[in-house]
């Protein structure tokens, strides 16, 4: 009977030991914090600003000219034509359709070049965290950007390994 006791103590403690070390390491890094900190993150969000404002100065002429035109037809409707006054006012709809139009475009361009922007970054930084997790021996890197699902990031913090991959 002790022998049995000894035998089942001994293979609890082998099977344990086994589980222990078949325990996956688990990293976290906050990739929004990371990305943000890329200085071609930087440099993508400059150019944005820059596009979004060229959009933005057009828009606003195109909404000038049309506040112009309309203040001048206002102005003149007593001295036309029940014909004329009907054309201008299908002018002005037409203007304000084209500058939403435009609006439009403008949103969707600044959208596609964000995208084509941010998507080398992102690659840059997901390889950067899988060849210093893998180097480091992890078996798991959780995104611990608050809302991503992770509550408690106690273990170790790869952004600052991360960030030296990078060179920043």
């Amino acid at each position: 009977m002790k022998q049995l006791k000894t035998l089942l103590f001994a293979f609890a403690l082998i099977f344990g030991m086994s589980f222990m070390s078949a325990q996956s390491k688990v990293a976290h890094i906050n990739t929004q914090e990371l990305v943000e900190a890329m200085p071609s993150m930087q440099s993508a969000k400059a150019e944005l600003e820059k596009l979004a404002k060229t959009y933005e100065t057009e828009i606003q002429n195109m909404a000038t000219e049309l506040q112009n035109k309309v203040k001048q037809y206002d102005a003149e409707a007593s001295t036309k034509t029940d014909e004329e006054n009907t054309t201008r006012m299908q002018e002005v709809q037409t203007m304000e359709q084209s500058i939403r139009q435009y609006q439009a475009q403008a949103q969707q361009d600044l959208a596609g070049k964000e995208a084509a922007l941010l998507e080398p970054i992102l690659k840059k930084a997901k390889d950067a965290v899988v060849k210093v997790a893998q180097a480091q021996g992890f078996d798991y890197v959780l995104d611990s950007t608050a809302g991503q699902g992770v509550i408690l990031a106690d273990g170790k913090d790869l952004l600052a390994d991360v960030k030296k991959e990078l060179g920043f």
